[in-house]
């Protein structure tokens, strides 16, 4: 059989299979106009991805790791939203209300509801892209998800670091190297080195050194680069993002 044949008889079969059986996905829930405002407004933060009624693809990959790495976060709740441009229109009205596109082609389309505040953010980012997905839960939530790389306690160290004082970041800066001696496995003993290098350049060269290398690996990354190199920036940025997202919410309590 043909090759690019064999490709299409798969996806339509993979589209029937799913039109039957549906698909429920691990740590998310899916949620209908009529239990919508009951369920978002009990929690302190909700992802929800509108797309259309039986989803699959890169996209839906990308969802379904998202969902699996957030299945620990008691203060988050990811949801979908399945929007039928046919026959009932299912949840076309919340779809409407949030000005969600209608048709399947353009969808999935990412909200974030805030407990307290009364409207989403909207996700313009990657679809493809799971820890961009989970960089943005982070950076306007302020909870914590693991990222490649990233290591729990160096985060919660890195929350401290940016409302210390010189002093105080030096001391956090002992307590990241201290650390290190608890750690066994290599890939963990490598992301303590990034933290506490990171640590000493925003010292050296303040908070802007963040952004800035952000920015530069990120160029760096966009380049022609071998897999493992690629693989290497990407954990950089995850740990970087970490001290982004601290920054950010450090700088929010000071305005208030």
């Amino acid at each position: 059989m043909d090759g690019k044949l064999t490709v299409v008889l798969f996806t339509a079969l993979c589209i029937i299979f799913n039109a039957v059986l549906g698909e429920n996905v691990k740590g998310s829930v899916q949620l209908n106009s009529g239990v919508f405002d009951k369920i978002v407004g009990k929690h302190k933060v909700v992802l929800v991805k509108f797309d259309e009624t039986y989803p699959y693809g890169d996209k839906q990959d990308a969802f379904k790791k998202v969902a699996e790495a957030c299945a620990s976060q008691e203060d988050l709740l990811i949801a979908e939203v399945h929007v039928a441009d046919y026959g009932d229109k299912e949840n076309v009205d919340l779809a409407e209300r949030y000005s969600i596109p209608i048709k399947k082609e353009d969808h999935p389309t990412y909200l974030l509801f805030l407990q307290g505040q009364e409207k989403p953010i909207r996700y313009d980012g990657d679809e493809k892209d799971a820890d961009d997905i989970k960089k943005f839960i982070m950076k306007e939530s302020g909870l914590w998800i693991g990222l490649p790389a990233c290591l729990e306690k160096y985060d919660e160290l890195v929350k401290q670091f940016f409302k210390a004082t010189a002093a105080g970041k030096q001391e956090l800066v002992s307590k990241a190297e201290g650390l290190e001696s608890t750690l066994s496995k290599e890939w963990e003993k490598l992301s303590a080195e990034m933290y506490v290098k990171t640590m000493q350049k925003v010292i050296e060269k303040g908070d802007d050194f963040v952004d800035s290398e952000i920015d530069r690996l990120e160029k760096l990354r966009s380049g022609k680069l071998s897999d493992k190199k690629k693989e290497q920036l990407s954990d950089r940025l995850n740990i970087l993002s970490t001290f982004s997202v601290a920054k950010l919410q450090a700088k929010k309590k000071v305005e208030l």
